[in-house]
């Protein structure tokens, strides 16, 4: 049982399914969206929350063939389904590169099947693709990663079918429980394990 089992909440509503347009209207601003899985979506929430021309980030799931899971059925197994972060932003104020950028920097891109102190296929690094041109970005910067550090890189690139909200509780878990959020955090050794692999760049909210 990993640290963040022992001190998640009991569900209290069932996530609403809807797929992610490439495109959507915010306060009357056209934002576009990404779904990236980093481990712990408390964690790659917070870390794209503090990036400039995020306009808002979801808890949810993807990858899975279960319509509606709940955070329950995923945690067990069997539904196919990672944790991911749908992330809307406005692209005239921050790019796709800038947020693949963001996006290693806060990840282990060696491990498999695993992020931290949380192990199984739920928590497996996953770039979820919308379309040719996210898919070509995508793997570049994957390819850059390998060639920088000469190692294989465990990170996934998939093609996006459709993301599912986590129940309610998740969502802004790190403001609305700092205390937990932040024993986790420490507990599960992200930190350490970021500045190990990424020295100064760890945990980025920008390019430099």
């Amino acid at each position: 049982m990993t640290v963040n089992r022992m001190i998640r909440l009991p569900a209290l509503l069932l996530a609403a399914a809807f797929a992610v347009p490439a495109a959507a209207e915010s306060d009357g601003t056209a934002t576009e969206s990404a779904v990236f899985g980093g481990g712990c979506f408390w964690c790659v929430e917070q870390a794209f929350d503090e990036v400039d021309g995020v306009v808002a980030t979801t808890s949810g799931f993807s990858g899975g063939e279960v319509k509606n899971p709940s955070y329950e059925q995923v945690s067990a197994g069997g539904t196919g389904h990672i944790e991911v972060v749908k992330v809307d932003y406005d692209p005239a104020t921050v790019d796709y590169r800038t947020l693949l950028y963001v996006f290693w920097r806060n990840i282990d891109p060696f491990a498999v099947g695993r992020q931290f102190c949380d192990k199984g296929a739920t928590y497996q690094s996953v770039i979820f693709v919308m379309g040719d041109e996210q898919r070509a970005l995508a793997e570049a910067s994957r390819d850059a990663v390998a060639e920088r550090f000469g190692r294989e890189i465990g990170t996934q690139i998939r093609d996006f079918t459709a993301f599912y909200p986590a129940e309610d509780y998740h969502q802004d878990f790190y403001e609305k429980n700092p205390v937990r959020y932040h024993f986790y955090k420490s507990a599960c050794g992200r930190a350490d394990r970021l500045e190990e692999v990424w020295g100064d760049e760890a945990s980025a909210h920008a390019m430099p």
